[in-house]
C-alpha cells in the first residue's frame, strides 16, 4: 500500500467523510442482509469477496451490475435486504477504533464536516445518530430515498460526484476541501468535483483499488488520518487525539 501522503499545502475548511468502511464498520450489517435478501427471493448468493464489493456502490447498481439480480427483482429484493438491516443490521455496525476522537478534534478546530454517502439519505442520518455522530457533521449527504430507481428514472442520482457536489454546495461551497473514503468511488467523486482523497485501508477496497484510482495516499489508522489531516490544518498534539487503531 502506498504511505500516507497529505494532500497539497493550504488550509482545509472542509473534510467530506464516506461512511460505510470509513467512519462505520458495518460488521457484516449489509453483506449479511444482502445475502438473506437474495435467500427469501431463491436467488443464488455469491462469496463472501463478492458480497464485500456491494459495500461501496449504489445498492440497486451493485445488485444488478455485482450480483446479477434481474432489474424487475430489484424492488423486492431492496425492500426484503431494508427490512431485515433494519431490524438486525444497523446494530451490528460499529464505529471504527479512534474516528469519534478524530471528528471530535476537528471540530474543534473548526473544521466543517460533511458525509457523503451512497447509503439513503434518511438511512445515513439514523445510523448516524445510532452511533452519536450526526451532532459531529455540519452536512449530511446520500442517496435517494428510493433505492430502486435506475438510471433514466426521474430523481435518479447519478453516483457518488452528484452527492459529493450537493455537501459542497451545503457547505457552502468551501475555498478547500479533502474527502475521505475507502473506494475507488469516492476517489473518483472527489476527483470529479476537483478534490483530493485520502483512502483508508480498513474499509472494503482491494488491495491497490485506491492507488490505482489516484487517491493522495492511503492512511492505516485512525491516528495516521489524523496526522495527514493535522499537516494541513496545524492542529498540535493531532497525533494524541485519536489512540485507537484500525
Amino acid at each position: 500500500m502506498a504511505e500516507a501522503a497529505v494532500v497539497d499545502a493550504g488550509p482545509i475548511p472542509a473534510v467530506l467523510f464516506d461512511l460505510d468502511g470509513t467512519l462505520v464498520d458495518p460488521a457484516g450489517g449489509i453483506t449479511g442482509g444482502i445475502a438473506h435478501a437474495l435467500r427469501a427471493m431463491d436467488l443464488p448468493v455469491p462469496e463472501p469477496a463478492v458480497l464485500d464489493r456491494m459495500v461501496g456502490p449504489k445498492l440497486a447498481d451493485g445488485l444488478v451490475g455485482i450480483v446479477g439480480v434481474p432489474e424487475a427483482l430489484v424492488p423486492t429484493v431492496i425492500a426484503e435486504y431494508r427490512s431485515w438491516y433494519a431490524d438486525r443490521g444497523m446494530a451490528m455496525s460499529v464505529v471504527y477504533p479512534g474516528m469519534k476522537e478524530l471528528l471530535g478534534e476537528l471540530r474543534t478546530r473548526g473544521v466543517k464536516l460533511a458525509v457523503a454517502t451512497q447509503k439513503p439519505e434518511h438511512l445515513a442520518r439514523t445510523l448516524l445518530a445510532h452511533h452519536g455522530l450526526a451532532a459531529c457533521f455540519d452536512i449530511i449527504r446520500g442517496s435517494h430515498t428510493d433505492e430502486s430507481l435506475m438510471p433514466g428514472d426521474p430523481g435518479y442520482r447519478a453516483g457518488k460526484a452528484e452527492i459529493i457536489s450537493s455537501a459542497l454546495v451545503g457547505l457552502a461551497g468551501p475555498d478547500r476541501a479533502v474527502m475521505v473514503g475507502d473506494r475507488h468511488q469516492d476517489v473518483n467523486g472527489a476527483r470529479a468535483n476537483g478534490l483530493d482523497c485520502i483512502g483508508v485501508a480498513w474499509g472494503f477496497a482491494p488491495d491497490g483499488e485506491l492507488e490505482a484510482a489516484g487517491a493522495a495516499g492511503v492512511v492505516h489508522s485512525s491516528a495516521e488520518l489524523l496526522q495527514a489531516l493535522a499537516g494541513e490544518l496545524s492542529v498540535p498534539g493531532a497525533g494524541e487525539a485519536a489512540s485507537g487503531t484500525v
